[in-house]
Order: structure tokens, then C-alpha cells, then sequence
């Protein structure tokens, strides 16, 4: 089961991954290119998986049925009767 460490668990890897891309880098003409690259992206997938993850941890709007009989719209009908 998810919880609040996953997001915390994954902001200290993409900081670490972000460190070691700075330091790491190829030196030479296209070392900003690189850098940037590197950071940007993984900045990036993280913020995406970060709302996905959000989104689906914590829903804004519940999901209705609407195809469900009447007496089933607040949940299953207690009570004696039998299943079939």
C-alpha cells in the first residue's frame, strides 16, 4: 500500500540523481546542455508521477455508478432474502 514516504523516498533519489548529474556531467562545450537535459527530465517524469500518484492516493471526485438498480445507489440492501 502507498503512503507519504513513496514522495519523500522519491524527491531525496531525483535530488540525488540531480547532484550527481550536476557533478558527473561530460566537461567540455556541452556541459550545460547536459545538465540541464539530465535535471529537466527528471524533474519532470518526477512531477508527472507525483500528480499521477497524488491524483489516485487522494481523489478529488469519487466515481458514481449509474448503471446500478435504484435500491443499490447507497450501497448493498441489508437484510434477510436470499442471494440468488
Amino acid at each position: 500500500m502507498a503512503n507519504g514516504w513513496s514522495l519523500i523516498i522519491s524527491i531525496v533519489f531525483i535530488i540525488v540523481f540531480s547532484a550527481a548529474a550536476w557533478f558527473f556531467s561530460p566537461k567540455g562545450d556541452t556541459q550545460t546542455v547536459w545538465r540541464s537535459t539530465l535535471i529537466l527530465s527528471a524533474w519532470s517524469c518526477w512531477l508527472m508521477w507525483a500528480i499521477t500518484f497524488l491524483a489516485q492516493w487522494h481523489p478529488l471526485i469519487m466515481p458514481e455508478r449509474s448503471d446500478l438498480r435504484p435500491e443499490y445507489h447507497n450501497g448493498p440492501v441489508k437484510g434477510g432474502g436470499s442471494m440468488f
